[in-house]
């Protein structure tokens, strides 16, 4: 149930969510220290908590999945290196240019399907320097997003999973798993974390979206590596002192909001199903297999959002005339039904 006074549906995205009660109140008691002094007791107790559930050395807590994965490429890669991605990968369309501001990293893209690459198409994607007298960058990172979000919220199976990390493996490349939304990919899938993330050098979680919490990803990888990501989160700006407030947010989402995406997955797959049987609009519903759904319009994408909108509820129009529907904590089943009826009103 909606707990914030509100008349309005809003799928805009699921970082709107806002914490409940019963972590406001987790979050107003916490115990906290000063984090830059890594005396944060809430904070540490989030970084090994995060860090043993995905069978990682060590973690470190971030103020958002943007901050996680530039911290990471960053920590991955020396100037002039060159990024492996698909073409639709968060960081490469929606994070700023950091991979060249920041890296100073060319990006090398993948035209997966779904937003999904397989580990033959990272293998063809993969130049050296070395053999091409000197014409290509150096290939030292592979960046999986899980799930895609411009694939529609798909999902990897484990198999290609493996199979990318193998021949990153072989070709020298480090890897890296955006995992904004890696737990509703764990619930969509049947696979643990640990297992899922366990040929991949480092992975950004976020706990903003579907888990519900206000603030916050965090990183983990290696100690090695977590000791390096340290002092760029510092160069980056990201140090913070009493953040264990924020970070009990988290671990209260961990206790309360991950089992309870599969509800979230439910309701997306109805709106999905009812949306696609409309005239005016068509969903891939091969590609719904999480808490997104993005709407195909026959009308001008910019029409139905403001159509909608006096319908009480809220979406973003997109590229290629579409709209994204995204479910989440707050969305309830009386929802849905509003919202398959503004469509149905077009």
């Amino acid at each position: 149930m909606r707990e914030y006074l509100s008349d309005r549906v809003d799928v805009r995205s699921d970082t709107v969510t806002q914490p409940t009660s019963a972590m406001r109140t987790v979050m107003e008691k916490a115990p906290v220290g000063d984090d830059v002094l890594g005396d944060d007791p809430t904070v540490i107790e989030l970084q090994n908590r995060v860090a043993e559930m995905f069978g990682k050395e060590a973690a470190l807590f971030v103020a958002s999945g943007t901050m996680a994965n530039a911290i990471a490429l960053r920590t991955h890669t020396n100037p002039g290196d060159e990024i492996i991605c698909d073409k639709t990968a968060h960081i490469y369309k929606y994070e700023g240019g950091g991979y060249a501001a920041l890296c100073g990293a060319s990006i090398s893209l993948v035209e997966g399907k779904g937003g999904l690459m397989t580990g033959e198409q990272v293998k063809k994607a993969i130049r050296k320097a070395e053999g091409s007298g000197s014409h290509y960058p150096d290939g030292t990172l592979v960046c999986v997003e899980n799930t895609s979000n411009l694939g529609g919220g798909s999902c990897y199976e484990q198999k290609t999973l493996d199979e990318i990390a193998a021949v990153a493996k072989e070709n020298g490349c480090a890897t890296h798993i955006d995992g904004a939304r890696i737990f509703n990919a764990a619930i969509a899938t049947g696979v643990d974390v640990k297992r899922m993330c366990r040929d991949y050098d480092s992975v950004s979680i976020c706990f903003s979206k579907g888990l519900g919490a206000p603030v916050g990803s965090v990183l983990v990888g290696s100690q090695k590596f977590i000791n390096k990501a340290h002092r760029w989160r510092k160069m980056f700006g990201g140090g913070w002192r009493q953040a264990g407030i924020i970070a009990s947010g988290a671990l209260f989402a961990l206790d309360n909001h991950v089992e309870r995406l599969s509800e979230d997955h439910i309701r997306a797959r109805k709106v999905a199903e009812s949306i696609n049987s409309l005239e005016n609009f068509s969903v891939d519903l091969e590609a719904v297999q999480s808490n997104l759904v993005y709407v195909n319009c026959n009308i001008p994408a910019s029409e139905v959002v403001s159509s909608l909108s006096k319908h009480g509820v809220d979406l973003f129009d997109l590229p290629y005339n579409r709209v994204r529907v995204a479910i989440h904590l707050h969305i309830t089943d009386e929802d849905v039904d509003k919202i398959i009826q503004a469509f149905s009103s077009l």
